[in-house]
């Protein structure tokens, strides 16, 4: 989108009611609306075959589609309206072979890469963790190595599942072995409960990963977490991935491994708005599975995440611009 070009926001709800108009996140334009390319593009991957546990994460993107129709188009937290701050655009779903997780990565990444050539920022609806592992090859090839904000009950960064190398545990293992990630500024956040053995921690530290505990949060308090986040990771191009269960299972039911002890969707949304000075490349969330859900509690969790993180990415693309035309 150019400078003098005016962003098309989502449908106006007092035209439309919430419950009705497009499925698209926060009811805003498809891709195909605005010529195929979008400062942001919220997408979709439908997929759920690395999991270890339950399933169901495949039907997540739609899920947290869905409960975004509750959001409004300004975030009164970050004084700032996304939607008109920059086009964002919801470019549907990645279609990925459920049978096939090695096909899958490909496709995902060959996806990322076609979205990120045409000069957008992704936020990405998950689907399992498995997805984050394209998703960071693809941004590396952008930005070179990145910094990486995890937030998950888990690490993440173990070897292998059954022989399988592919799966939503192993992600961030295989993005260090492949030298994606930036490795002077790596952090798990929400990260509790029991583990294979004390070895899965050592193991993490030698790959430069620090850890922010949901009880770290809890005892420390939302503000000064992101502060020692902001440090770490300095003027650092940043990937932040999201998995749901960072969440206490009381925010976050609907998931594949929920773990007692997390944090709550207030703590989550406060440390990412202490996280807008960063330089935010793409993000995702991931892991939410609607059949577990309640009320839909962690679709709107996981959907007022993605708002707050698309919201930093419109507000860093649009003083991009300022900057450029003050030049």
């Amino acid at each position: 989108m150019s400078s003098n070009e005016t962003p098309r926001g989502p449908v106006d709800s007092s035209r439309v009611p919430r419950y009705a108009g497009p499925a698209t996140f926060a009811r805003l334009p498809r891709l195909d609306e605005v010529g195929g390319r979008a400062d942001v593009a919220v997408v979709g991957v439908p997929f759920d075959s690395g999991v270890s546990y339950r399933p169901g994460a495949r039907f997540g993107g739609n899920a947290i589609r869905e409960a975004s129709r509750l959001l409004r188009p300004y975030n009164p937290a970050q004084d700032a309206s996304p939607f008109a701050l920059a086009q964002v655009a919801d470019g549907g779903d990645i279609a990925v072979n459920p049978f096939n997780i090695n096909e899958a990565v490909e496709t995902v990444e060959a996806a990322a890469d076609d979205l990120l050539g045409s000069g957008s920022r992704l936020m990405t609806l998950g689907g399992d963790h498995t997805i984050a592992l394209p998703l960071l090859r693809s941004v590396a090839k952008k930005h070179g190595p990145v910094a990486l904000l995890h937030f998950d009950a888990h690490l993440d960064t173990w070897d292998t599942y059954f022989g399988a190398e592919y799966t939503h545990g192993t992600p961030f293992r295989r993005a260090v072995e492949e030298g994606i990630l930036d490795t002077s500024a790596l952090s798990h956040v929400g990260t509790r409960g029991p583990l294979y053995g004390k070895q899965d921690l050592t193991d993490d530290e030698k790959m430069g990963f620090g850890i922010v505990t949901s009880a770290d949060v809890y005892r420390r308090g939302a503000d000064e977490v992101a502060d020692q986040l902001r440090q770490r990771i300095g003027d650092r191009p940043l990937y932040i991935s999201i998995d749901i269960d960072c969440l206490d299972p009381a925010h976050a039911p609907g998931t594949g491994t929920p773990e007692a002890g997390g944090m709550t969707s207030r703590e989550l949304l406060e440390i990412l708005r202490g996280l807008a000075s960063c330089n935010l490349v793409s993000a995702d969330v991931v892991e939410v599975a609607p059949a577990y859900d309640h009320a839909e509690i962690t679709s709107v969790a996981a959907s007022h995440t993605a708002y707050e993180l698309t919201t930093i990415m419109s507000r860093q693309i649009a003083a991009a611009r300022k900057d450029s035309e003050a030049k």
